[in-house]
């Protein structure tokens, strides 16, 4: 699995940051990266949670 930020369309929120640590962070320019490339099996959960809670829908799980 592999999770994919828009930084385009990411409004710096930080929730995905706050749901799945393991994979998301926000940064100094409070835009998100992902920070595991894959996704570890152990944070396929809160990716895809995290990825469902996003409310500018900046992140795209492949």
């Amino acid at each position: 699995m592999k999770a994919i930020v828009d930084k385009e369309l990411c409004s710096g929120c930080g929730l995905c940051a706050e749901t799945c640590p393991d994979v998301f962070e926000l940064t100094d320019d409070n835009l998100v990266k992902v920070k595991a490339t894959p996704v570890p099996a152990s944070a396929e959960g809160c990716t895809k949670e995290a990825a469902e809670g996003c409310p500018s829908e900046a992140i795209k799980i492949e």
